[in-house]
């Protein structure tokens, strides 16, 4: 399972809150991507799978050039629904909901955020999606292009982390993951390789 974090998003997103927001890549973000797919291009992918945010698909539509792969789009690898945080600013965030935004700093994998998700809801859903695609491929290498949270519960799971500390997975713009499995043991064998 190679995992894949979306390029750079569009400038206009940084310092903000965005999970459903579907914000393309900035220029950097494409360069981003570009790399990323020169670097799997040896990869023997039988499966192609991307969130279905523009920034994920515009960053798999790289990998796919030349391989003859379809793009599967999976909804359960969609980021957090950060809900009323979408689009705010970190500041605006805590000035409108400073307790939830409390909360979030001291336990970002216990809040729920308003009228959005849980990360226990996101990491079911993640999780679920995750064996599906193991079960589709047993034997077989397949890539997934999402987002910095999916991944870091992939990764998670696979290295048996509480949620509490998933944040100690760093996963830039472009992070390139591998995780192998024998049988359903995962191996994980790379992580956060900026190409």
């Amino acid at each position: 399972m190679i995992l894949l974090r979306h390029g750079k998003p569009s400038e206009e997103m940084k310092g903000r809150c965005y999970g459903r927001l579907d914000v393309g890549l900035a220029p950097e973000g494409h360069a981003q991507a570009e790399r990323a797919a020169t670097l799997l291009a040896s990869a023997d992918l039988q499966g192609l799978y991307s969130s279905p945010r523009r920034r994920a698909l515009d960053t798999a539509k790289r990998v796919a050039e030349g391989r003859g792969l379809d793009i599967r789009v999976e909804e359960a690898f969609r980021e957090i629904d950060f809900g009323l945080f979408e689009g705010l600013t970190y500041e605006e965030a805590e000035r409108q909901f400073p307790e939830v935004y409390a909360e979030w700093m001291a336990h970002p994998e216990r809040v729920r955020f308003p009228e959005g998700e849980t990360f226990s809801e996101m990491r079911e859903r993640v999780r679920a999606g995750g064996r599906a695609l193991r079960a589709r491929h047993v034997g077989q290498c397949f890539a997934l292009v999402s987002h910095g949270g999916v991944n870091r519960t992939l990764l998670a799971e696979s290295l048996g982390m509480a949620d509490k500390h998933l944040f100690r997975l760093d996963q830039v713009h472009a992070a390139v993951n591998v995780i192998d499995f024998y049988g359903d043991e995962p191996v994980v064998k790379l992580t956060n390789a900026a190409p």
